[in-house]
């Protein structure tokens, strides 16, 4: 990733929370995809999350020329069968943008973690293996089992097939059954893994990431009827680092007066521990320089 003379991953930073802006934002990347591009966003679950819009989006993904991706759930709701799932992108207005692709819709495949405590391998949707280049384009939220959910979350979860969510969120002990975890911070942990064995698969240069931090509430989207944000938008922040990206994300929210609600989700559930450990294993760097587009 981009090191500023300081040795700290770049941040950049925009307030302005527009399909403009979110091009702009990917311009200071100053990076372009050489092969086929995923754009891996959240569907959002029916009737009433806070999904990041098609209007938004649309300029950015077309940009790059992106196949909007996603992958089934594990917990029920509209998104758990491919069907349903198509029919919320439909919905949702993702597939009228872009082309979509359920990525485990014929599969999944494993691909090794190496350094991991929790984690040996990673379980993706098949397709993931036809693109080279990939575009992380998180809303940035809280969650209700993570405590938040940005970069990292988007990954570790997002691009795990049905059965590979399941083995992250069971830290690595079962691919079937329940997503709850007794052992708190033995799922964050492989949320971190997960997230490496991807980087090392795809190769960093070839991943960038963006959040947006928009509709702010403790709930994620996958949950179809989230609390409604009480505290304000703040804006939209890029980087090839996801460790550098979400704890500055975190950083604006602990820095804002009306996040109590959120701060709240994200201490209770240990959330900082996700990025405690991404760290530790060489995911990024939670020190970085924040570089404000605007100015």
């Amino acid at each position: 990733p981009e090191e500023t003379g300081s040795g700290s991953p770049v941040v950049y930073f925009s307030s302005d929370i527009s399909a403009e802006g979110l091009v702009n934002i990917y311009d200071a990347l100053g990076w372009t995809p050489a092969g086929k591009t995923a754009v891996k966003i959240s569907t959002g679950e029916p009737p009433a999350s806070n999904y990041l819009r098609p209007e938004l989006i649309e300029d950015l993904v077309k940009k790059v020329d992106g196949t909007i991706v996603e992958c089934n759930t594990a917990y029920g709701g509209s998104r758990s069968s491919s069907a349903m799932h198509r029919q919320v992108a439909e919905d949702h207005g993702f597939t009228a943008i872009a082309d979509f692709d359920l990525m485990d819709e014929e599969g999944e495949v494993e691909w090794p973690v190496t350094g991991g405590s929790r984690l040996d391998k990673i379980i993706v949707g098949s397709h993931a293996q036809n693109y080279p280049d990939w575009v992380i384009l998180s809303h940035f939220k809280g969650h209700a089992m993570a405590g938040f959910g940005g970069a990292i979350k988007n990954v570790g979860i997002g691009i795990s097939s049905s059965s590979g969510k399941v083995y992250v969120h069971s830290a690595g002990t079962r691919t079937s059954g329940s997503i709850m975890n007794s052992d708190q911070d033995a799922w964050l942990e492989a949320l971190a893994e997960m997230v490496t064995g991807f980087r090392d698969h795809v190769g960093e240069d070839h991943i960038i990431y963006i959040n947006v931090m928009n509709r702010l509430s403790v709930d994620c989207d996958c949950d179809g009827n989230p609390a409604e944000p009480d505290m304000h938008d703040i804006g939209i922040l890029a980087s090839r680092d996801p460790v550098a990206l979400d704890q500055a994300c975190l950083d604006l929210v602990y820095q804002a007066e009306d996040s109590a609600s959120l701060v709240e989700r994200i201490e209770s559930r240990h959330g900082i521990h996700t990025l405690e450990h991404a760290e530790e294993i060489g995911l990024g760097s939670r020190s970085y320089e924040l570089v404000n587009i605007d100015e």
